[in-house]
């Protein structure tokens, strides 16, 4: 249930522009949820198919429900449905979007972002939802109530797709089966055809996650820390290696071109059990390599009144963004684990320092020439991306590069990839060789 807004920061130019967005995406949400609620509620008058459920909508619990999933991820999408596959249906997420989350065609999508019930019998010491925590109204959907929901929003061009997630109320094969109840209307009943990114309960049985991956285009079931003996350390009613990694390789195997397009993600809430970096590391090359997740999002540990961790450190901003920067590094440039180790001190932490930096400094032994170097050695430099890295190697074959003007042309960020380079014979000296 816990939920992570992704976004990265630092030295990278894709990851550095997540920041600005998903910063403003944040806060953006956070506006707009008495909007949200308002235009649902004046929209239930509204007709959207027969049998919708018609009645006056409880704005507290929209209110309560959607600010549960302030922190879940939904920054991107990848469904992989034709536009016209399903004639007649409606939310196609090819068409057209608003923001907060990324359509196959770069367009951004909303998404109404739920809890389907904020009671949990499970007692995760960092979250408010808890059975460890007392204080907080229990509400919750029916799948009729949920459905015409997230209709009378797409309807108003407030949305358009849905990001459900949801508290584990006494059993999760029934709360499974109300959810998977919501999205069955949504698909068969009244057409709906928009993003949907659905979360796995922890212990759901094989079949209900069949039934959800044949109608979402994203599921998603967090891992939260990166092994069983830090999940003892945050809750006693989770089994690890059951409800949580056996799930996973479960949808692994089922996954198909034509089944769940947008794959599997799962997420961390960094901190809370007090381990490394080095340890979610690991665990980040599990589910990459053996569970095949899509996506891996980092959610920073946030101490919250009421819960039993109230009184603990709450992690900075930085470790957060230095683990999207570690991901980023792994998943799009390539660095394999020997190489990402340079990223560690030793006590196994990134610190606020750019991984990419700590890594050359301790791998490339001499002055890149942008005009002789490989491809994938100009990746290695701070500075320089996958697009920059390519654009070097296309110019370097009409005309020789003699200049910094040049570099930054193509995109390089000079003042972090100059330290590593050699113009023309030049190089900036570095403070260290000054004072030697």
């Amino acid at each position: 249930m816990t939920g992570i807004w992704i976004f990265a920061a630092g030295y990278f130019r894709p990851p550095l522009l997540f920041v600005y967005i998903h910063l403003f995406s944040i806060y953006y949400a956070m506006v707009a949820l008495d909007k949200i609620i308002k235009l649902a509620s004046e929209g239930h008058f509204d007709s959207s198919g027969p049998g919708i459920y018609n009645r006056p909508i409880d704005l507290q619990k929209v209110r309560i429900l959607g600010e549960g999933t302030k922190h879940d991820t939904c920054a991107s999408t990848a469904s992989k449905r034709k536009v016209g596959e399903f004639d007649g249906r409606i939310g196609d997420v090819m068409r057209s979007g608003i923001c907060h989350a990324f359509a196959p065609d770069g367009r951004c999508v909303s998404l109404f972002k739920t809890l389907y019930t904020n009671a949990c019998q499970h007692n995760c010491s960092y979250c408010p939802n808890s059975t460890s925590c007392s204080g907080s109204e229990i509400v919750s959907y029916m799948p009729e109530e949920l459905a015409s929901i997230t209709l009378q929003l797409y309807r108003a061009n407030t949305i358009e797709g849905l990001f459900l997630s949801s508290g584990v109320a006494g059993d999760e094969t029934k709360m499974m089966e109300q959810m998977l109840e919501a999205i069955h209307l949504l698909r068969n009943k009244y057409k709906f055809m928009g993003y949907i990114h659905f979360k796995i309960l922890p212990g759901t049985s094989r079949e209900h996650i069949k039934q959800a991956m044949e109608m979402v285009d994203r599921v998603s079931l967090n891992v939260e820390c990166p092994s069983k003996s830090h999940m003892q350390e945050l809750s006693t009613t989770k089994d690890y290696e059951v409800d949580i990694l056996r799930r996973q390789k479960y949808i692994r195997d089922m996954v198909s071109k034509d089944l769940l397009p947008a794959g599997q993600t799962t997420q961390y809430v960094v901190g809370a059990a007090g381990e490394t970096d080095r340890e979610i590391f690991a665990r980040m090359l599990y589910e990459y390599n053996v569970l095949e997740v899509r996506r891996q999002y980092f959610s920073r540990f946030i101490a919250v009144d009421g819960t039993p961790m109230a009184g603990e450190e709450t992690q900075p901003r930085w470790r957060e963004n230095r683990l999207y920067q570690v991901d980023w590094l792994h998943r799009v440039y390539g660095f394999k684990r020997q190489e990402m180790e340079h990223a560690f001190d030793e006590s196994g932490h990134i610190g606020n320092r750019d991984p990419k930096w700590a890594i050359a400094a301790s791998t490339i032994e001499g002055p890149v020439d942008p005009n002789t170097a490989t491809e994938e050695d100009l990746l290695r430099v701070p500075g320089i991306g996958p697009k920059s890295a390519n654009r070097i190697v296309n110019l370097r074959n009409t005309e020789k590069i003699t200049k910094k003007a040049q570099l930054r042309a193509l995109g390089v960020r000079v003042c972090h990839a100059r330290t590593f380079l050699s113009l023309n014979g030049w190089r900036d000296a570095t403070l260290r060789e000054w004072v030697q």
